[in-house]
């Protein structure tokens, strides 16, 4: 089922002709019940104008701006009004009012697993609004409802696979490292799953991103471990870089080193610049050679 447009006309007179078939029906009431004998023509036709005043008025109806009328008749669908004003429709038909508003779903927080088995929590915000009125009423039931189940259980999908986090050497994308592919990736599935409630997803963003409390405090280790092995090795490439420009620097400059003073040499500026402690310097007096 697909949105139609229902038939409709201006509202204004529609309520300008009620208020005659009122004006009328009383007026003709009053003078056919007030006649010594009472005149049973005029008051048959103010009952008729009473009640053509309260079937104009069953087919009033007010939309509000960025707000839907679905109109149903007997249980049959007529179409939707999406134009705001007042306007007149079939009477006696059911209105049912549907928000074309930008709204937001907050999921809560979950608990999954991500493509690595470990459980982490994970949230995300759905940007959403209705596009479909007829698919949203008549093709699921309570369909903000239909959007918060589907939401959870496309946000549990995307989060199986990808892995929190990736370390170095690992090109694969991860939820923490690719927060923005991630989010494109759940619209995509999202819309998939909410086309069927005439939903359109305008944007998500993940809200909430963390290991479960029962491994975060090893994982928070092996992230410090990473760090610290990943900074010695820049601290070493860099003191390697060093003592080799030292050394090419005394070549340039005419002093001769030996095979024996080289090595103490590059062991010395070694410890001093790789040591995570103040280097204690120590004259020596002496030589090498003893």
């Amino acid at each position: 089922m697909t949105t139609t447009k229902a038939w409709y006309t201006n509202g204004f007179l529609a309520l300008l002709l009620s208020i005659v078939f009122l004006a009328g029906g009383i007026a003709a009431l009053v003078f056919g019940g007030n006649e010594t004998e009472p005149n049973g023509w005029l008051i048959a036709t103010g009952i008729a104008l009473i009640l053509l005043f309260l079937v104009t008025l069953t087919s009033l109806t007010i939309v509000q701006p960025n707000q839907a009328k679905v109109i149903t008749f007997f249980g049959r669908y007529q179409g939707t009004i999406t134009e705001s004003g007042l306007w007149m429709v079939v009477p006696f038909t059911s209105k049912t009012k549907v928000s074309l508003k930008v709204r937001n779903f907050n999921s809560q927080t979950l608990k999954v697993n991500d493509a690595e088995g470990n459980p982490i929590e994970i949230g995300a915000v759905v940007v959403f609004r209705v596009v479909d009125t007829a698919k949203a009423l008549f093709d699921v039931d309570k369909y903000e409802k239909f959007v918060e189940i589907q939401s959870e259980t496309a946000i549990r999908h995307i989060a199986a696979h990808y892995a929190y986090d990736t370390f170095e050497g690992d090109q694969r994308p991860s939820l923490r490292g690719n927060a923005d592919e991630v989010a494109v990736e759940l619209s995509r599935e999202l819309q998939a799953r909410l086309a069927v409630a005439g939903v359109e997803v305008l944007e998500t963003r993940l809200t909430h991103l963390a290991y479960a409390p029962e491994i975060a405090s090893a994982m928070l280790q092996r992230q410090q471990a990473i760090a610290i092995i990943s900074a010695r090795q820049k601290i070493v490439e860099g003191a390697v870089a060093i003592v080799d420009s030292a050394l090419n620097q005394l070549v340039e400059n005419g002093v001769e080193l030996d095979a024996e003073r080289r090595a103490a040499m590059i062991n010395n500026l070694l410890v001093a610049i790789v040591s995570d402690k103040a280097a204690t310097p120590v004259i020596n007096t002496g030589t090498l050679y003893g």
